[in-house]
């Protein structure tokens, strides 16, 4: 098991987008090739934090302006030259308007560019539904070769921008503008392909990522106080899924409840649901965004008005225990 971070550190809240801009200096600093480009939002992403690093950072940073195709082109064009190019903007901008550049330049050339937006879900909160993204894990999750991460809090973003560097071709990074609390200790290690038990239980297992990670874990406390004993895993790397975890844990329990800050369709659930369906049948509910577009409103208004909280979880618990 991971190192869970201290109650002194799970006090603490932190925005994953918050370790985008410090990771990539901290990469600098140690000596890989990292670049950043941006489309106009380098404050928002804090991609601007690794220019401000060192005065030579300001050279590896690219602003493209408010044209993200034109960002992956450049991004794809650094890594040619050998570069590890990581691209910014918000998640709607940087995987929905660029998609066709990410399939066609990045991954059908297997190219080292990683896709690294922020602002991704709900958690854009007051920005509306216009900005709030939904299907960007569907949308990476499809295409071929893609790695796809999905970091619960500022720990895990950093340990997952810095494996994204190690690990050859494209990867996707989704991150969030939310400040969430702290779930795992500062120098958190995570490997592609591995999902991690955060919380062993014998009745119902729980598979959960990004800020629904939270959600599981204080779901998981209220069904113990009802006597019913739940599995909670992080399945922070959507695809490869760890499939020897997530089998290994429903062959245990016997059913698995899904959350994810994310359309019900294409992502984690699905992932989940298609594993089970060909090795290992199992009863299933899912927590997430059913099939509409986001609303303006606070960040916790809108986990409770899209049934994305931790009393959504329970409920749907208490669902596919009743199969």
């Amino acid at each position: 098991m991971v190192k869970l971070a201290t109650p002194e550190q799970a006090a603490v809240k932190k925005a994953t987008r918050a370790a985008f801009g410090a990771t990539l200096a901290e990469l600098a600093d140690a000596g890989v090739p990292v670049v950043a480009v941006d489309a106009d939002l380098t404050g928002s992403t804090t991609l601007n934090k690794f220019a401000a690093a060192k005065p030579e950072y300001a050279d590896r940073l690219f602003n493209c302006g408010i044209a993200e195709q034109n960002m992956i082109d450049v991004a794809a064009g650094l890594a040619l030259t050998g570069k590890i190019a990581y691209t910014g903007s918000f998640a709607v901008f940087g995987t929905g308007r660029a998609y066709d550049q990410i399939r066609n330049t990045v991954c059908y050339s297997n190219l080292n560019v990683k896709i690294a937006p922020t602002h991704a879900g709900v958690s854009v909160g007051p920005d509306g539904g216009s900005h709030q993204m939904l299907e960007d894990v569907s949308l990476m999750r499809g295409l071929p070769g893609m790695r796809v991460l999905v970091p619960a809090d500022y720990a895990a973003a950093r340990a997952a921008l810095k494996l994204a560097a190690e690990t050859p071709g494209p990867v996707y990074v989704r991150m969030g503008r939310a400040n969430v609390p702290c779930v795992y200790d500062d120098d958190v290690e995570l490997e592609i392909g591995k999902a991690y038990v955060l919380r062993e239980g014998s009745d119902v297992t729980i598979v959960a990522n990004g800020v629904e990670i939270r959600e599981a874990l204080a779901a998981a406390e209220a069904l113990a106080a009802e006597g019913v004993s739940a599995e909670v895993i992080d399945a922070f790397c959507v695809k490869p899924l760890d499939e020897e975890t997530i089998l290994a844990s429903v062959a245990k329990t016997g059913r698995a409840v899904v959350a994810e800050e994310h359309s019900v369709i294409g992502g984690l659930g699905s992932a989940v649901a298609e594993l089970l369906a060909a090795k290992q049948p199992a009863p299933c509910e899912f927590v997430g965004v059913r099939d509409r577009f986001g609303k303006s409103g606070e960040f916790e208004e809108l986990l409770a008005y899209f049934d994305l909280d931790s009393a959504s979880i329970v409920e749907a618990v208490k669902k596919v225990m009743a199969r």
